[in-house]
């Protein structure tokens, strides 16, 4: 089925303090944290840590880094009474929005932004699959943009913010959507089309730099990658794993199709994608097929079954059949998120459930 498509994962947390509320020192964690494969780094708050796997080619390989980075940032932060809290969005209400990380590029975009740059605060996965070159990216783009509601609905892991339940599952893409930049990407003619799209965006001024390219999925600046970003955090590393299989997958299916993408609207795929954020894994999901909400769990299999040959190829078949067996029995984190906040109607036993423990 041809060569394995290597594939690489970032993942961003929020720090807090040991009642759950957002600290200010994630630069200290990413300082005293002891060294792993990957690379650990602050993000847009200083409430924030961000980790990045290496290349890996298998899902023990992944799942083995994310799992020692992880325990790595958990363990400084215990040594400093912090946490470290895989949710898409803030759990506790904040009496001042959380400090700029003192960096020339993020306090630029604080300053031309304004008060958005508060509202869009949010922890997210980023899955980075290798490809032969941009044109490639292109053609996994159009093809794979009509699944994109049900990654969304995969990892879905942000239900509560500021002490609220919101009604969705992942608030996160909500918020994260205000960018001028982000949401669904349009299907592209060429890379020049991409390209010309990218720079009309940059002569408006509604974004910066070409690292402000916010689309739930990108060709990477700095990489021979496709940058999958429609995703929440995931409450555990194997759903990250999970998603990740899943992304490489569908890559190497529209890499090696014949037919023609999807004729799909944006209008229409930002309407499916509200419902898969607002329903997540555990309700209903616009079908790729016929755009009409069925179980998302529906869809989901419906789309192993296509990558089934694939994922058995790459030997992540029992992986992912083992992780949606236990999706399937637990709900996703935003299910597992609202059960322990509608229980005791308090956001720190939420927080206190999902914080990392150092391993």
């Amino acid at each position: 089925m041809g060569e394995q498509l290597t594939v690489g994962v970032e993942e961003e947390f929020f720090v807090v303090d040991r009642h759950g509320h957002l600290s200010r020192h994630a630069a200290k964690l990413i300082d005293t944290a002891e060294e792993q494969d990957g690379e650990l780094q602050t993000e847009l708050t200083r409430s924030q840590a961000e980790l990045a796997t290496g290349v890996c080619r298998t899902h023990d390989e992944l799942l083995t880094q994310l799992h020692d980075l992880r325990s790595a940032l958990a363990a400084a932060g215990a040594r400093r009474n912090l946490r470290l809290v895989p949710s898409g969005a803030a759990l506790l209400p904040e009496p001042d929005p959380p400090a700029i990380t003192p960096n020339p590029r993020y306090q630029r975009m604080a300053d031309h932004f304004g008060a958005m740059i508060h509202q869009v605060t949010t922890c997210g996965c980023h899955v980075h699959i290798g490809i032969p070159d941009a044109a490639a990216g292109i053609q996994v783009i159009n093809h794979t943009r009509p699944w994109l509601p049900i990654l969304l609905a995969l990892t879905a892991n942000s239900p509560i913010e500021h002490g609220v339940d919101t009604g969705y599952h992942s608030w996160r893409y909500r918020l994260w959507t205000q960018w001028p930049s982000a949401g669904s990407p349009p299907v592209f003619s060429s890379v020049d089309h991409y390209e010309s799209i990218v720079n009309g965006c940059l002569k408006s001024g509604a974004i910066l730099d070409r690292g402000m390219v916010y689309w739930d999925i990108r060709l990477s600046e700095h990489q021979p990658t496709l940058e999958f970003r429609i995703s929440d955090v995931a409450a555990t590393a194997e759903e990250a794993v999970l998603l990740a299989v899943i992304v490489r997958g569908l890559t190497h299916m529209a890499l090696n199709t014949t037919i023609q993408p999807m004729d799909l609207p944006n209008d229409v795929l930002r309407a499916q994608l509200w419902r898969a954020a607002r329903d997540g894994i555990t309700g209903d999901c616009p079908h790729p097929h016929h755009g009409v909400p069925v179980p998302a769990f529906t869809v989901l299999n419906d789309l192993l079954e296509l990558l089934k040959p694939i994922l058995r190829e790459n030997g992540d078949l029992e992986f992912v059949e083992k992780q949606v067996a236990q999706l399937t029995a637990t709900g996703g984190g935003a299910d597992r998120q609202s059960r322990t906040f509608e229980r005791t109607g308090r956001p720190e036993d939420t927080v206190d459930m999902l914080a990392i423990i150092p391993e």
